[in-house]
């Protein structure tokens, strides 16, 4: 699938968008910006940031950039994004992860679990990039 690529101003995302641009850019997102040719054939500069459903590039000047960030309440004199913003954010987004998992309605007493044969464990280690196929 697809996801929708969309061009939009920082100040008119959502609350939910922008704490996850908070959560993704603790540092700032000057360092995070990129130039590109609008469709009127325009060069701006903009904040790449991708959610489940859609890839957005985030009109912003480095200049914008570190005004939004230096009037932010949720960022500290250096541009870093508050440890207690940080906790609360990822918080909030955990409960809206939670709320879109339906509860099912089975019987504990039903359930099986395969795990509880140890005849068939076997303890791998791999390492990163390493194939041992």
């Amino acid at each position: 699938m697809n996801k929708p690529r969309v061009i939009k101003n920082y100040e008119k995302l959502d609350d939910e968008v922008l704490q996850q641009i908070k959560l993704h850019y603790p540092e700032g997102f000057v360092d995070a910006l990129i130039r590109f040719t609008d469709i009127n054939g325009q060069l701006s500069s903009a904040l790449p940031f991708e959610t489940e459903e859609k890839c957005y590039l985030i009109r912003m000047t480095k200049k914008e950039a570190l005004v939004i960030i230096d009037d932010d309440d949720d960022y500290d004199d250096d541009g870093n994004l508050l440890d207690e913003a940080r906790g609360e954010y990822k918080d909030r987004l955990d409960e809206d992860e939670d709320d879109d998992i339906e509860a099912a309605d089975i019987d504990p007493s039903e359930l099986i679990d395969d795990d509880d044969d140890d005849d068939d464990d076997v303890d791998v280690d791999v390492e990163a990039g390493d194939d041992e196929s």
